[in-house]
């Protein structure tokens, strides 16, 4: 590190002025990234979290893989009922779209306690390679969608021959 130096020269009495700025630097800093994984886009569309609800933050997570016949698209749908799913395709693109719902209910003597969390996903998932439309199938188990997708009979390749022009 290079000492810094202010206006005056260095004194010894800048020492603590120098350390609260670079206290609070840091602590900025801190607050940056506690924010930036607390908080994606830094809250932005997100309820209060003293709500406990994730509404409009969750999106699940989705593994694409590439077979020689087919693409395998898994998404993790914990909690979602198959009938709240909507899988559609279009182009080279499948979209896995649907709602989240979640109640609690609890109830003591003189105490009762209703909690109820609801919110939309969309994942948009680029395909790597052409896929037959009209040979998909979709599968959910145990919190888990898996779309098989058989691809399209590929193109023959051929050799094309190169013509030299005549000087």
């Amino acid at each position: 590190m290079i000492p810094w130096r202010g206006k005056t020269g260095g004194q010894e009495g800048d020492l603590p002025v120098r350390r609260a700025a670079l206290s609070r630097f840091h602590s900025d800093i801190d607050r940056l990234f506690e924010r930036f994984f607390d908080e994606p886009f830094f809250g932005a569309g997100r309820l209060p979290s003293q709500l406990g609800s994730w509404a409009g933050t969750w999106s699940p997570s989705v593994d694409v893989s590439e077979g020689e016949d087919e693409i395998t698209v898994c998404v993790e749908l914990p909690g979602v009922d198959p009938k709240d799913i909507d899988v559609s395709l279009s182009g080279d693109a499948l979209t896995v779209s649907g709602e989240k719902r979640e109640e609690s209910e609890e109830r003591r003597e003189g105490y009762y306690h209703v909690e109820r969390r609801f919110g939309s996903f969309r994942r948009t998932v680029p395909l790597p390679a052409p896929v037959d439309e009209e040979k998909i199938v979709a599968e959910y188990d145990k919190g888990v969608l898996t779309v098989r997708i058989e691809k399209a009979a590929a193109a023959t390749a051929r050799r094309i021959p190169i013509q030299v022009a005549k000087n």
